[in-house]
């Protein structure tokens, strides 16, 4: 932040623009200084051609694509395993390990179950830095509204949508299909993602028409009780758009009955009951459940 701001004041009092470029590998806390600078370029960890990639972006001979495959939240807490992370050690089970250092067991045990990352944030509601799916351009897009080649789904369903760049500057966007299962027996996330496709490198006033196809297993959860993979029957909605939160057109479609795309075996018991998260009558509420993911 020391550092932020001495630049910030710097630059910004010769009337110089100042833009961040973080080089990490993973989420990193951005709400408490983005208001200071003109613009964060998040270059990941590109490596040798690191220098090239970065000046072409920034002086304009490309056009940034880029969206995002992680929520950043606006603090740590926000994250649904902040609770329970970093877990528990167990000092004494220690063990000698390479070059006579001492090896510390833990356990972390996850209890989000199937709210992980932006599945989380949309469905209680908690507000991000920046949502899964956000990314920034020299231009802009529109979208048409959705075409569906059919309002029920048997084994498939195409559903396309034509991007538009309204802007003055070519480039391409990246198109996010989300669904929404209707609530039944089984707890379900706001939106899920579906599917995803960068257009071409479309010119001012250019479009181009998405294509995506859903199929039955795309619409299955993980049913515990029942060891298989469940397409719910009822009324679905597709959403398409930019992000996650950024949804530009939204259509519906039903699934007639209820299909059971999966048959599996029960393997990989927890070894303790875990205490997941669920969202149900639209309260954060915890049940314990037999399902869910533990690390040791």
């Amino acid at each position: 932040h020391e550092l932020i701001d001495k630049v910030e004041q710097t630059f910004h009092s010769r009337n110089k623009k100042v833009v961040v470029i973080i080089n990490a590998g993973g989420v990193i806390e951005v709400a408490s200084w983005r208001n200071k600078v003109d613009a964060i370029l998040l270059a990941w960890q590109p490596g040798l051609e690191a220098g090239n990639a970065v000046v072409d972006v920034l002086n304009g001979k490309t056009n940034p694509s880029g969206k995002l495959a992680e929520t950043f939240p606006m603090k740590y807490d926000d994250v649904a395993s902040a609770k329970t992370f970093p877990g528990k050690s167990f000092p004494e089970k220690a063990v000698v390990g390479e070059f006579g250092m001492k090896k510390i067991p833990g356990e972390v045990i996850y209890e989000d179950g199937i709210y992980v990352g932006y599945r989380y944030y949309n469905s209680f509601h908690v507000q991000p830095a920046y949502e899964f799916g956000y990314g920034l351009s020299y231009t802009s897009f529109s979208y048409s509204p959705i075409k569906l080649s059919s309002t029920t789904l048997s084994k498939t369903l195409q559903a396309s949508v034509t991007v538009i760049n309204t802007g003055k500057t070519a480039g391409k966007e990246i198109v996010q299909v989300y669904v929404s299962a209707p609530k039944d027996r089984l707890d379900k996330p706001e939106d899920e993602l579906k599917a995803f496709a960068k257009t071409g490198l479309l010119q001012p006033g250019q479009s181009q028409t998405m294509q995506f196809t859903l199929s039955v297993p795309d619409l299955a959860s993980y049913n515990t009780s029942l060891s298989a993979w469940v397409a719910d029957a009822g009324t679905y909605k597709i959403k398409i758009g930019s992000s996650s939160t950024h949804i530009l057109q939204s259509s519906d479609f039903s699934l007639p009955k209820t299909v059971v795309t999966e048959k599996c075996h029960k393997v990989l018991q927890p070894v303790a009951p875990i205490n997941e998260l669920k969202n149900l009558a639209s309260e954060q509420t915890r049940t314990i459940s037999d399902t869910g993911r533990t690390g040791k």
